[in-house]
């Protein structure tokens, strides 16, 4: 019999009772090993009121409660991290150590909310008039919800929910329903860790779980991260309803190769980003900029690289890179390469066809390599979300910082030069929100915040780091006077407060 996930609301599974399923695959196998439930309205609105239920005193427990629960969740998750990579590898397809990286950078943000305390401190005035302080403080909002994609089904939950928490919120998270069974066992972990009921629920489904989250009016705010279409969704439905979002969308991140730069670090970190997990990043490098005359031998270098890389099952351990989520992504990332000739691209490798002995029904795809990619072609335009590496070129700097300016994603972007005046240039004029100087995928640490530019974010806040204290929190300013024993009545005085 088919293995069930199901919901978890009020700190148990809870059976899904619409009557809806959707399929989980093995990427490697093709095979459906697992069903999910989807949620409808009801089950929704469920989640909503255990959460609401249980911020009326989660939201007004101590710090060191919080913490103190964060805590033991992270010594957990950490003796738990291979179980947890395990279950990636197995409804995802990447291979164990990709999978590992993932929650080790999940655990990154489990840190900062660990230490959120700082972060949550106030600020005091004292005597801004005559015995009159003021201070401000933050505060929880209440219920937050999280939307999550499928490419990172802890990491970016946990990018989320620990931040949320340690501020006082209680949260309700619907991941992807392609690989949800990490969401479950972490759910798992943080009761275990002692988590009160309620605080952590999850449900699954499609848009009809997402939409009642969006128009949910107990949800304070929204946090989302997939493609940019689905993100202005989210941000038009839910800020219509009054909602804090913070949506992240897709990408097209460029990496910038000037002439000076050492090209066999430029080769090696153009390959790891473009295929590293097959491509399935929002961080993944999908266009080399070549500058000058280095294009030819960049290019013979990248390709060198990627006809080497093992393609086989994520559980493998001499797998280097697994297979597409479903059929039906790998056949979309597929077109762009067998269409990319017709549009003026010169195909250096074709990773389509690609099949893996013993493995033949997996949704297995070769690394692609495209040069001389031009502005209008499909493969450049649009964000593929697959293994195909476009490389422009271009004839200076100027040339290639306009070709990444004009683009509408700006998520992230990289130099690689040896030239400290270049990067520096670089840095300030590229129109990204994160960029890496000779570093291929610039993601931040954990106590600096995650978030692109133009069509790749929608809303004022990055997520995690400061951005997300301040996101999953609302300020407050207190203005105090406190008579002493010797003060006489000051009397009437319609006019504005004086500070002097």
């Amino acid at each position: 019999m088919t293995k069930t996930v199901d919901h978890w609301i009020g700190g148990k599974a809870v059976e899904g009772t619409s009557g809806t399923y959707g399929p989980v695959t093995d990427p490697a196998t093709g095979a459906v090993t697992t069903r999910v439930a989807f949620a409808d309205v009801a089950e929704v609105d469920a989640a909503v009121a255990a959460a609401k239920a249980a911020y009326a005193t989660w939201g007004t427990s101590s710090l060191a409660q919080r913490t103190s629960v964060l805590f033991r969740f992270r010594a957990l998750l950490d003796a738990h991290r291979d179980e947890i990579a395990a279950l990636i590898t197995a409804e995802h397809g990447k291979v164990h150590s990709d999978a590992l990286g993932e929650v080790a950078r999940g655990l990154e943000i489990v840190d900062l909310a660990c230490g959120i305390n700082v972060q949550l401190k106030g600020e005091l005035s004292t005597q801004v008039a005559s015995r009159v302080d003021v201070a401000s403080i933050r505060q929880p909002l209440g219920v937050v919800a999280g939307i999550t994609p499928f490419n990172f089904p802890a990491m970016v939950p946990m990018w989320m929910f620990p931040i949320a928490i340690a501020c006082g919120n209680t949260f309700v998270l619907k991941p992807s329903e392609k690989d949800p069974s990490a969401s479950i066992r972490i759910a798992e972990l943080l009761a275990e860790a002692g988590l009160p009921d309620g605080v952590f629920n999850v449900v699954h489904g499609d848009k009809v779980a997402v939409d009642r989250l969006l128009a949910h009016p107990d949800v304070a705010a929204v946090s989302f991260v997939g493609s940019t279409p689905i993100a202005k969704y989210i941000h038009t439905t839910a800020s219509a309803h009054g909602k804090r979002v913070q949506a992240l969308g897709g990408a097209k991140n460029h990496m910038l190769v000037l002439p000076d730069a050492d090209l066999d670090a430029a080769a090696d970190a153009a390959v790891s980003a473009a295929y590293g997990s097959a491509g399935e990043r929002c961080m993944a490098i999908s266009a080399v900029v070549a500058v000058g005359p280095v294009g030819d031998e960049l290019v013979a270098k990248i390709k060198e690289r990627a006809e080497k890389i093992k393609i086989g099952p994520g559980a493998d351990p001499e797998s280097e890179m697994g297979p597409l989520i479903t059929a039906a992504h790998r056949d979309k990332v597929a077109s762009y390469v067998t269409g990319a000739a017709a549009q003026g691209c010169e195909v250096v490798l074709d990773g389509t066809g690609h099949t893996v002995e013993g493995y033949e029904d997996g949704h297995w795809i070769g690394l692609s390599l495209l040069d001389r990619v031009p502005v209008t072609a499909d493969a450049y335009r649009d964000e593929i979300f697959g293994p195909v590496l476009c490389v422009l070129r271009v004839d200076t700097y100027e040339e290639g910082l306009a070709l990444i300016n004009a683009s509408p994603f700006g998520n992230g972007t990289a130099i690689f030069t040896r030239d400290g005046g270049a990067a520096r240039r670089f840095q300030l004029e590229v129109e990204a929100g994160m960029v890496g100087v000779n570093v291929p995928i610039p993601v931040p640490v954990g106590y600096h915040s995650f978030g692109g530019w133009k069509d790749s974010l929608f809303g004022d806040h990055h997520v995690y780091g400061n951005d997300g204290t301040h996101f999953y929190t609302r300020g407050k300013v207190v203005t105090t006077r406190w008579p002493d024993p010797s003060d006489t009545p000051a009397g009437v005085d319609l006019g504005f407060p004086r500070t002097h």
